[in-house]
């Protein structure tokens, strides 16, 4: 088989996929008049592989991308003609907690002010003298791999670090000497804060006015993360009232960055080098060709971001179920409150026949999007939930009281079940909190407790109408007359903030699931 390394990478990446292929390294010749002779892809950022390119590759097994990110793949036209796509997702880890550490170092000693002021002529000892780190209280927002790390290095500059993760179980904070706390705990303690929370709807802009608000006065942030998790007019409001003393930034929402960041005296500005270090490129360069070859060899492809393939046999049946079980995962995750320990998955009727630890994999991949400071999928989602400290069980039974089959997952107790229905297989909400429903499980729900008394509804829809969010569908169990009882929306757009807010009151839980 032939491999074609479209961009540079580490020499050893290179000899160790020679060892097993025939390598071509061709920088220069139009991809799209050369993939077709190609078995294996390696690229880094520079090159896009997109569906038109992906089209002439007939013969095309594994992409691979040396890096993080996979935005210059098409993967989903990839994942159409049975490409594997795999990454490096821990190739940067150790230069990103580094440079992160470095801006903390830069920021509370003002290194880079002192050092232009000097190569300006000027020798201003008294104006830059800066803070000590050792017994300042680091919080760390997001205690994923990086943020590990951070920490780790943060322990031996002999700061205090709290940290905030609601997934990442106690044991991992205690293995570290790290102290968990609630988010609110960790703006209130913090004198110095480093972010490194995933990105996604919840998290987006999640250090804004009234995030900083509730910080303690004179705190110092930095940002290696994401550009987009922090609102950038809250950010420089607060540097020039003074509430923040002082960020280091090296991520921006737009790219190339000429804001108005870079006019702030107390703001240190890196162009996104958190994973510009020679090693971090070099171990890229090595994972993905690790991961090339174990695709093309039938190796277990642990960086895989889309579905591995599956026996047509076994597809053909746990197809529509798998897309399912992910959906149940996610739903069961945003349930569940607090620190997960376990994850159970059960399958019952026909499916129980089946090798059916592939929808294990699906509910585990829906329940950790969003949730981790890494890309996701079906192959590393197991990996994820072990590094987490998580227990995953699973269950069959060849007996299904009400359906042909019925797939259950459990979050610490907080159970979902669904099932397909009809010739198209929808995706059907049978079961939630201990409730009997029926619906299809939408993009866009709600999910509200309450006490079983007249006027619920009609004050439900009242407050959508008035929002102007559509309810496109609407179900309501109870477990006796009198008792509790459980609405379940499908919405065709999300609510604003201010509506779920009007929604909480009189519930005993309000739930909304995007």
């Amino acid at each position: 088989m032939k491999v074609l390394v479209r961009e540079k990478i580490a020499d050893a990446g290179v000899e160790l996929l020679r060892a097993h292929f025939d390598v071509d390294v061709d920088t220069d010749s139009p991809l799209e008049e050369i993939v077709d002779r190609y078995e294996g892809l390696i690229v880094r950022s520079a090159t896009k592989v997109t569906a038109d390119v992906i089209a002439r590759a007939s013969r095309l097994k594994v992409i691979g991308r040396a890096g993080v990110g996979v935005d210059n793949v098409d993967v989903d036209a990839a994942t159409r003609r049975g490409i594997v796509v795999a990454n490096a997702p821990e190739s940067n880890v150790v230069s990103a907690a580094e440079h992160t550490i470095g801006l903390l170092l830069a920021l509370a000693r003002n290194i880079p002010q002192a050092h232009a002021a000097l190569t300006a002529g000027r020798w201003e000892r008294s104006k830059w003298g800066g803070v000590e780190l050792a017994d300042k209280v680091l919080g760390v927002l997001g205690f994923g791999r990086i943020g590990r790390q951070v920490a780790r290095r943060a322990l031996g500059l002999q700061m205090k670090v709290v940290a905030y993760d609601p997934f990442v179980p106690a044991e991992r904070f205690r293995e570290l000497g790290v102290e968990s706390a609630t988010f609110d705990e960790v703006l209130a303690r913090s004198e110095f804060l480093t972010l490194h929370l995933p990105l996604n709807d919840e998290t987006r802009n999640a250090v804004n006015t009234e995030v900083i608000a509730r910080m303690r006065d004179g705190v110092r942030i930095v940002n290696a993360a994401r550009g987009e998790l922090v609102d950038e007019a809250a950010l420089i409001a607060a540097l020039e009232s003074g509430k923040v003393a002082g960020a280091a930034i090296d991520v921006f929402a737009k790219e190339p960055y000429d804001g108005a960041l870079l006019q702030a005296p107390n703001v240190v500005v890196t162009p996104h080098l958190a994973a510009s270090t020679e090693e971090a490129q070099d171990r890229a360069g090595m994972i993905v060709a690790e991961q090339v070859v174990a695709a093309l060899e039938g190796g277990l492809v642990t960086n895989a971001v889309n579905i591995p393939t599956v026996g047509a046999e076994d597809l053909e049946v746990l197809g529509p179920y798998v897309p399912l079980a992910a959906k149940l995962g996610h739903l069961a995750m945003e349930l569940a409150s607090g620190e997960v320990r376990r994850i159970a998955i059960e399958v019952y009727g026909e499916l129980a026949d089946y090798d059916t630890r592939l929808l294990t994999v699906a509910a585990l991949n829906g329940a950790f999007q969003g949730h981790t400071d890494q890309p996701v999928n079906y192959v590393n989602a197991p990996v994820v939930a072990a590094d987490r400290g998580i227990d995953v069980a699973e269950g069959k039974s060849r007996t299904s009281r009400d359906y042909t089959n019925l797939v259950v997952v459990s979050v610490d107790g907080v159970q979902v079940a669904g099932t397909t229905i009809g010739t198209d297989a929808r995706h059907f909400l049978v079961n939630a909190l201990g409730f009997e429903l029926e619906m299809d499980l939408a993009p866009r729900m709600a999910l509200l407790l309450y006490d079983d008394i007249p006027g619920v509804i009609g004050r439900i829809g009242m407050l959508f109408g008035e929002s102007g969010v559509n309810i496109a569908n609407m179900t309501v169990s109870r477990n006796r007359e009198g008792g509790k009882a459980l609405m379940a929306l499908s919405l065709d757009s999300t609510p604003p903030p201010e509506l779920v807010e009007q929604l909480r009151e009189g519930m005993d839980e309000a739930y909304l699931i995007v």
